[in-house]
Parts: structure tokens; C-alpha cells; sequence
């Protein structure tokens, strides 16, 4: 209830830490919370905030890949392109090195 809170908040560092208080929790995070959330503020004019959306979606796509690109494909009108490439950030890395590797 109170990350609930601070997200509807003008606060904007309120806000960012409603955002990113589960970024630790890897395959425990509420993700259905979490795109919820990205969504509500994705409008947010604040580049702390759209850069803390883009940084939780890129945590939890370390735990679910597939969840976040389908989520930022969705909704990709919605969320800023700063969002969109924090989002996906450390998967292209990740892609780039595979294919670096050969694999």
C-alpha cells in the first residue's frame, strides 16, 4: 500500500523509489505490480522517473526476458524512448556478445 501511495504521489523521488523498491527481488518481484506500475507513470515528464521505469523493466528482464520485450513491444507507444531503451538494454548486450561468441 505505501509503494501504491508514493507511486500516485507528486513526489517525483517518491515516485522513482515506488518504481525501483524491487529491484533486488529478482523471481519474487510482483511483476504484474511492476508493468502496472511502469504504465501508470509512463507519461511522467521526469527523466528520473522514465529512466527508473526503463531500469526496473531492464532488472526484471534478467528474470523474465520474454515478459519485458513483450511488455515494451505493447506498450510501446506509452513508454519514452529512454524507458524503452534502458528496458531493453542489457538484453541487446546481452545478444550482442552471443553473437560476438558465435553462439
Amino acid at each position: 500500500p505505501r509503494m501504491d501511495a508514493w507511486l500516485a504521489g507528486d513526489d517525483l523521488w517518491l515516485v522513482r523509489s515506488a518504481l525501483l523498491h524491487m529491484l533486488g527481488w529478482k523471481a519474487a518481484t510482483d511483476a504484474g505490480w511492476l508493468f502496472a506500475a511502469c504504465l501508470a507513470r509512463a507519461d511522467h515528464p521526469d527523466f528520473f522517473v522514465r529512466k527508473a521505469i526503463g531500469w526496473a523493466l531492464r532488472e526484471y528482464s534478467k528474470v523474465d526476458e520474454h515478459a519485458v520485450i513483450a511488455f515494451v513491444a505493447a506498450h510501446e507507444s506509452e513508454l519514452s524512448s529512454l524507458s524503452r531503451r534502458e528496458a531493453l538494454m542489457w538484453l541487446e548486450r546481452r545478444r550482442r556478445r552471443l553473437a560476438a561468441a558465435g553462439g
